[in-house]
Formats: C-alpha cells, sequence, structure tokens
C-alpha cells in the first residue's frame, strides 16, 4: 500500500495531509483557499491520488505561509509513500494543452530534488491568491517529494488557464513517473542501483 500520512505544525500553519497514490482521483481539499484548493483537486484527479488536506494557516497575514506549507507536506507524504522509489517508471512527461495554453512538465522521481520554472503568469492575482505563490507552491513540492521537475508553459494568455495546466501537467507526469514498472521486478531505475 503505498499510502501516508503527514502532520506539521508551526507558529504559522497547521497542515495535515492523507494520500493514496494508487487512489482514484478522490480529494477532499480545505486550506482556506478558494483557488488553491481548486488547484489541488485538479491535481489529485489527474495524477489518480487519493488526497486529503487539511490547512489552517496565517491568513489574515498572506497566503504565502500556508500554500507553501502545504506543499511542504504534501511533498513529504508523496515521499513516505514511495519508501526506498524501487519499481516505480521513475521518469514521466506530460505536454497539457488547455485552451489557448500549452504547458510542459517533466519529472524524474530520483529522490535529488530540483526545479525549473519558466511560467509567467500575467495577472497579479486569481482571485484573492498572489500568483507569484504558485512558483513557491512548485519549488517546495519538488523539494519535499524529492523530485527533479522542470516546468514550462509554452505559451498561453489566460491566467486561471496557464496556472491550472502547470498542476495537470505536473500531476500527469507524475502519475507515469510513480506507476510501478514491472519488468524492473522491484529494483531501482538506476545504473547505481539506489536513488
Amino acid at each position: 500500500m503505498r499510502t501516508a500520512t503527514v502532520e506539521r505544525k508551526t507558529r504559522e500553519t497547521e497542515i495535515a495531509v492523507s494520500l493514496d497514490l494508487d487512489g482514484a482521483g478522490d480529494c477532499d481539499v480545505d486550506t482556506g483557499i478558494g483557488f488553491l484548493d481548486h488547484m489541488l483537486e485538479s491535481f489529485g484527479r489527474h495524477a489518480m491520488i487519493d488526497l486529503k488536506v487539511r490547512a489552517q494557516g496565517d491568513l489574515h497575514v498572506d497566503f504565502h505561509h500556508t500554500t507553501e506549507d502545504t506543499a511542504i507536506v504534501i511533498g513529504q507524504a508523496v515521499k513516505k509513500a514511495l519508501g526506498d522509489f524501487a519499481g516505480i517508471t521513475r521518469f514521466g512527461a506530460a505536454l497539457i494543452p488547455m485552451d489557448e495554453t500549452l504547458t510542459r512538465a517533466a519529472i524524474d522521481l530520483s529522490n535529488r530534488p530540483y526545479f525549473i520554472w519558466r511560467v509567467t503568469v500575467p495577472a497579479p492575482k486569481l482571485g484573492e491568491m498572489d500568483t507569484e505563490l504558485f512558483k513557491e507552491w512548485f519549488q517546495a513540492f519538488s523539494q519535499h517529494a524529492g523530485l527533479c521537475l522542470h516546468l514550462e508553459n509554452l505559451y498561453g494568455s489566460n491566467s486561471h488557464h496557464i496556472v491550472e495546466s502547470c498542476f495537470k501537467a505536473t500531476a500527469r507526469a507524475l502519475r507515469q513517473a510513480m506507476t510501478p514498472d514491472e519488468r524492473l521486478e522491484g529494483s531501482v531505475a538506476s545504473t547505481k542501483g539506489t536513488l
């Protein structure tokens, strides 16, 4: 069972995440930030991860801490559920169109975090959420999940579509990368013998 539950409590936020990497994409998300909830539900659905998120944060300050800490805990839960990363396909990529927008994500589930962000979001806010926080979300998720993520918006003009296509592309690439490869027979997809 590739499942995990992780909780994190600081003076700024209190986050609880439960997930099943082999789920049906069922999501129950409440961060207090409407647009972030929408993106996390889309992420879980397209990664086919059952995802439950409960977050309470200092939203009276701004949305930064809740956004970043939610990504940290989801990333930690993904890493915990993957265990030693043995038997997984390891690499995944997705090219996601959303109306006028096209976004590409490439993932190496290598336990060596790295993040490339080639995305420009025209609008400063989506709903009440600062769009600069999405880079922070993907950075924190990559770091704590132990994955190398290259995320690039090739073109687009609608800020909602650009951001949502980033979540969907990352989800689909992750789904592919974490899928077990039967031919590996439980070994690690690396010439080093470990990730």
